[in-house]
């Protein structure tokens, strides 16, 4: 690379050089000041095709190659452009409409600027992540141009000049540059995109071609469906004058408003939960506050959506109400607005009035349950948690003019989740995606909007089809489900399905590993299991004592840290697992074959091998990494028959049986220290071999051979925590489980008080544990599986963490009852597991620890996806198995036996074990015209009179009827009850 010379101040011989200055502050609060020199150059291809000077001057590797020239030589042209075009969008057009640029019908050939990409990153990391997508693929030409380094390109930033207006020059003289550099009759003309009004002023008077994406798309084929993903925000340079009674909103604080108050005491700040049964009420859980606060109605929620990061300020103690009792669904209260005239007005509608004032009626004079709690305000708003949406169009918003042509209206998009208000959207497409499910963002919430506006991203299909439907449920809880990108499939061995494992051991795969080919080692999974992560033996010592050996799939050997497919697995975060399909994290060919503990193959394994005595005390215990040869691959029926068969005397068979026996010791230990039994509604749909149709619904069975594995694998992971906390104690990647703040359990400790004269005891985990075992019901059998449900939902989630940043007292594990824990055993579906492999093989000297592993923050930001993927994964197999459930029941009606689980003023929610299942039943369910209701909120029972008259208590046992019926405020088909007795 030659050395460059820049004029400077008039000198021919001054060095090509410039100088970036940065401020910044220390912890000790002084300012420093920071200058970093720039080496600009003149050989930073444009990578036109067309373009000769650059394939001459652009450098080459090492070999003398040239990297590949990315845009076309025969761009797309338009009527203003026949030649051809070029795009360069600026920041703004990308934060706005990153969704347009990802369409296979449009936007090829695009300029991405080092300064846009920079200053996306710092704007919003996941569109980041979207355009380096676009980046690496070939189809759509997507090129990143250096302009910062480019001696014509480089702007220095004037004096009293903001970073904005310096980044909007930047754009405008590379896109100039372009222009001039690529001159010519055949050249394309290369085009700025940008929303914002004063860039395409300026550009204007700088000769730069410069279109809004509006104008831009308008010309394009697909015009009508392009335009419909524009978002309606207000374009950067205009301001629109509004007289203040004619916003419906309060304004939001300013940054740095809210943060003064906060830091003061006098504001809080946390995460925004909307009830899931009232979309009026919201609740915030703030340190000051030992209860959660509560904002009640449209004008206190202050345009805050469910996740939303807020601030808020507690009302004065005359405010102060009781949590709702009544259910208040947005569809119901707000059908029939029309979308095209909802600006202006009142904030808070007639109904959605009445249905508040009643509930604070209903709340006066209560005591126990019905006292009021502090109430609240938003302010302002930290951080948005909105992100792509699925729903469909309510249909009574959409005008018969817009289902029959192209015009264009407003119309109001449903989301699946209830949490979620109405979002309002503007669309020429109206009559076909009426009885779509359909994807779109929220780009805006005004003050003068009743409800959020956002705009259309693209359609998955027809309601109820099984592959809208599934699409939509990875869409809702942000599952990456799209195929694994070459770059990851390149990093699997090149021998494919043929790899094995090195018949000698002088090859350097077996280094270190210990041959432990000869035990008689099994795995018990699920039936139909294929990633099979785990495999064990036992076998007794001379001594009396036992071996016990817990064999994890050496995932690590294949997936080395940093390459491509590390990278997709750390995003992924967990393999998700669907009634009928399942979400891996890495490609098959790894996680079904080639790390799959099979039977009667021999495989890279992670020995975890303890020396342990009759009374399951551990003597030793070692770490090695291994070569094994399962014996056998059995479900946890299958183990159990062997187990129980007294025939097999055989020495595999009395190595399970031993491992039963200890297992059993190993949980009662766990019990006797406070280890919570749990409980959540578990069932296995059924499907048809064939069409994959769900045929029937099973509640699991649980065997002792569930409780067998799970035991040893609690070990393991108890073990392996230990080692690696020990050798690195401030990266060690752990899991830990907070116990749950006292007033979790106020609800219901009062209700088992009050409806079964039980006394919850909650301040330890054996407390609790023990208690739990008290709340039995002679002639209720699942009251205590009941209640173990409901007190789960009391529970803190567990989470991944990197040691460093708690302290070891907060290491604990409270539903385990263990002072450290982590995750080791599922390496093959766990992105955690496979961090802390590589942990391991450090601790033990196996191999140096790679710098990724060993950076915390980096285990940091691992630790902070993973968990939400983690959540998300159960979130999304729970929502496959109720769409499954409901699929189930179509055209089939039920009666079956259900649980009383909560009561409203209006109505309650029964759990149907069978089905695992929880439905609401209104009152206007029960009878038309709707009976009229007495709800007693301190004895938790509902009396109606009337049209019909029962009696409904907390914990009852009802009988119901179920038929499959389509909700017509989510779109979604589901199980529908009917109180029968």
């Amino acid at each position: 690379m030659t050395s460059l010379k820049r004029p400077q101040g008039g000198d021919p011989n001054s060095p090509n050089l410039s100088s970036k200055i940065y401020v910044r502050s220390t912890k000790s609060g002084k300012v420093q000041k920071i200058v970093r020199e720039v080496y600009l150059r003149q050989d930073i291809p444009c990578s036109s095709k067309l373009c000769s000077r650059c394939m001459e001057s652009a450098p080459r590797s090492s070999s003398g190659e040239l990297s590949p020239f990315v845009l076309s030589d025969k761009p797309a042209g338009t009527k203003t452009y026949p030649q051809g075009h070029y795009l360069v969008p600026d920041t703004n057009a990308l934060l706005n409409a990153m969704d347009l640029f990802e369409q296979s019908s449009a936007f090829y050939d695009v300029v991405i600027l080092q300064t846009v990409l920079e200053e996306l990153r710092n704007r919003s990391l996941p569109l980041y992540n979207r355009l380096i997508g676009l980046t690496k693929s070939q189809d759509k030409r997507f090129y990143v141009f250096f302009n910062e380094f480019r001696l014509e390109t480089y702007v220095t930033r004037e004096e009293g000049e903001i970073i904005n207006d310096r980044n909007d020059r930047a754009v405008r003289r590379a896109v100039k540059w372009y222009n001039e550099h690529l001159t010519g009759k055949r050249m394309p003309v290369t085009i700025m995109l940008t929303d914002d009004r004063l860039n395409i002023q300026k550009a204007k008077s700088e000769n730069v071609p410069a279109m809004t994406l509006r104008d831009y798309v308008s010309g394009l084929e697909d015009a009508d469906r392009l335009l419909d993903m524009i978002p309606e925000s207000k374009e950067r340079g205009i301001s629109r004058d509004k007289n203040a009674s004619e916003f419906l909103y309060p304004e939001h604080y300013t940054l740095s408003k809210m943060m003064t108050g906060v830091k003061g005491g006098i504001l809080h700040q946390g995460i925004f939960n909307v009830s899931p049964y009232n979309y009026l009420e919201a609740s915030i859980k703030v340190p000051a506050f030992p209860k959660a606060l509560l904002v009640l109605g449209r004008e206190n929620i202050n345009r805050a959506v469910d996740g939303d990061v807020v601030v808020v300020e507690v009302l004065p103690q005359d405010q102060w109400k009781a949590p709702s009792t009544k259910i208040i669904e947005e569809e119901a209260i707000t059908k029939n607005e029309n979308a095209d005239n909802e600006d202006g007005g009142d904030i808070v509608t007639e109904q959605e009035r009445r249905a508040l004032q009643e509930q604070v009626k209903k709340t006066q004079g209560l005591s126990t349950e019905g006292r009021p709690q502090p109430t609240a305000r938003v302010v302002g708003v930290i951080k948005r948690n909105w992100r792509q949406y699925v729903g469909h169009i309510d249909p009574s918003s959409a005008s018969d003019a817009g289902k029959q042509g192209r015009k264009q209206e407003s119309v109001f998009l449903i989301p699946m989740d209830k949490k979620v208000p109405k979002i309002r959207i503007r669309t020429r497409q109206a009559g076909e995606l009426v009885g779509k499910r359909i994807l779109v963002t929220i780009d805006a919430w005004d003050r003068e909007s009743r409800h959020p506006i956002g705009h259309f991203v693209r359609s998955l299909g027809e309601l109820e089809t099984k592959a809208a439907e599934t699409e939509a449920l990875l869409l809702e809880y942000d599952v990456q489900y799209r195929p694994f990108p070459k770059t990851v499939l390149d990093c699997l061995p090149a021998e494919g399905h043929d790899w094995r494992v090195p018949t000698s051991t002088d090859h350097p795969g077996w280094k270190d590993r210990e041959d432990l080919r000869g035990l008689l080692i099994c795995s018990i999974d699920p039936p139909g299991c294929q990633d099979i992560d785990d495999a064990l033996h036992a076998r007794p010592l001379p001594n009396g004592n036992f071996e016990v050996g817990v064999h994890i799939a050496d995932v690590s050997h294949f997936v080395k840290p940093g390459n491509a497919m590390d990278m997709e697995a750390s995003i992924r975060g967990t393999t998700v697992y669907l009634v009928d399909k399942r979400i891996d994290m890495l490609p098959m060919l790894l996680g079904t074959d080639l790390c799959s503990l099979k039977p009667y193959v021999e495989r890279y394994a992670f020995s975890v091998i303890w020396e342990v005595n009759q009374s399951a005390d551990i003597v030793n215990v070692r770490f090695t990494k291994s070569v094994i040869k399962s014996r056998e691959a059995f479900s946890y029926e299958q183990a159990q028959l062997r187990i129980d068969d007294a025939s097999q005397q055989d020495d595999l068979t009395q190595g399970m049986r031993t491992l039963l026996m200890l297992s059993k010791k190993l949980k009662q230990k766990r019990m006797d220290a406070g280890a919570l039994s749990l409980s959540s509604p578990e069932v296995k749909v059924e499907m048809e071999s064939e069409t994959s149709d769900p045929i029937d619904v099973k509640t699991k069975a649980l065997l002792d051979t569930n409780s067998l594995v799970e035991e040893f694998m609690l070990l393991a992971n108890i073990s392996v925590a230990s080692k690696i906390y020990e050798a690195f104690p401030q990266t060690a990647i752990l899991r830990r489980h907070g116990a749950p703040p006292k007033t979790n359990f106020d609800e219901l400790a009062n209700q088992l008080k009050v409806k079964r004269g039980i006394e919850l005891r909650f301040d330890s985990s054996k407390a609790l544990a023990d208690s739990l075992d008290q709340c039995v019901d002679p002639e209720n059998p699942f009251f205590n599986t009941l209640v173990r449900i409901m007190a789960t939902r009391c529970m803190m989630s567990a989470e991944y963490f990197c040691a460093g940043t708690q302290a070891y007292p907060e290491f604990r594990h409270y539903g385990l009852a263990s002072e450290i824990y982590t995750h080791f055993t599922s390496p093959i579906r766990r992105y955690a597991d496979l961090v802390a492999h590589r942990q391991l093989a450090a601790a033990i000297d196996y191999e140096p620890m790679h710098a990724s592993t060993r950076s915390r923050g980096r285990l940091e930001a691992v630790c902070k996806n993973i968990n939400v993927r983690h959540r998300n994964a159960q979130l999304a197999g729970r929502a496959s198995v109720a769409y499954y459930v409901g699929q189930s029941l179509r055209g089939r009606v039920a009666e079956e036996e259900g649980f009383v689980m909560k009561i409203f003023s209006n109505g309650f929610v029964v759990l149907v074990p069978r089905f695992g299942i929880e439905g609401l039943i209104r009152l206007r369910d029960l009878a038309d015209p709707e009976p009229e209701s007495v709800f007693d909120a301190e004895g938790y029972v509902l009396r109606t009179s009337g049209s019909r008259e029962v009696c409904v208590e907390l914990f009852q046992k009802v009988k119901v009827r179920i038929r499959d019926v389509k909700d017509e405020g989510t779109g979604k088909r589901g199980a529908k009850m009917e109180l029968i007795d």
